[in-house]
């Protein structure tokens, strides 16, 4: 496995893995905090943000942002969707009515391996903290496929996601972000022309591994 699919045959990316999907906002420094933002060593923010982030999140209701989403190696998830169908089926009660899991299934219902590019996230911790994501992570710790198949801490969120909020609790963070070798350049070309130095010709959102066009295609969810 290792040699076909990134960091494949890593242990410490598997500890990673877990531990993004069901300990950070358990840590004791965090315990103070509504909202967190994930930053990671060596990206770019390639625009200015005339807003908080945060204040935006507080006052629109709105629990979870990101800024890029692709498809994930189908070989690091083998098993992850039919585990957490086993969770839709064990826990119906925690499954939102207007959720959006049409956005990451296939019409005949299959996990397309769309997911949030979880290294840029800002969300709130009460998401993260709440029963039904607790159930949902300890439900696949328990599957123990985080280290027999890597699942990676971005299908997991973006999963927990579609299944318990709804698209109005979710925002597409269209600022300027890179990751390499993936960017986000925000598609406004005035705000683009004033606050930013990125190409938007280059921007994920025009891979064929993106996902953001078919969720921002999504119909409103506000119930």
């Amino acid at each position: 496995m290792g040699a076909t699919v990134p960091y494949g045959g890593s242990e410490s990316y598997r500890h990673m893995c877990r531990f993004n999907s069901g300990f950070f906002f358990r840590h004791p420094l965090l315990d103070e905090y509504d909202y967190y933002w994930r930053v990671e060593p060596g990206v770019e923010f390639t625009c200015a943000i005339p807003y908080d982030p945060f204040k935006y999140l507080a006052d629109t209701g709105k629990l979870y942002g990101f800024a890029i989403s692709l498809r994930e190696f189908p070989a690091t998830v083998r098993t992850l969707w039919a585990t957490t169908n086993a969770f839709r089926a064990a826990y119906p009660e925690y499954i939102a009515a207007n959720n959006t899991l049409r956005w990451l299934t296939t019409p005949g219902g299959e996990y397309n391996m769309c997911h949030f590019w979880s290294n840029m996230e800002i969300a709130s911790l009460a998401f993260f903290r709440s029963p039904e994501y607790e159930a949902y992570f300890d439900f696949l710790d328990r599957a123990g496929g985080f280290f027999l198949e890597r699942w990676g801490d971005a299908p997991v969120h973006s999963l927990a996601v579609a299944m318990f909020l709804r698209k109005s609790q979710v925002h597409f963070f269209d600022i300027g972000y890179h990751h390499p070798p993936f960017q986000n350049c925000p598609t406004d070309p005035e705000f683009n022309a004033r606050h930013c130095f990125c190409n938007q010709n280059r921007s994920a959102i025009h891979n064929s591994d993106s996902c953001t066009r078919a969720w921002l295609e999504l119909g409103p969810s506000n119930a």
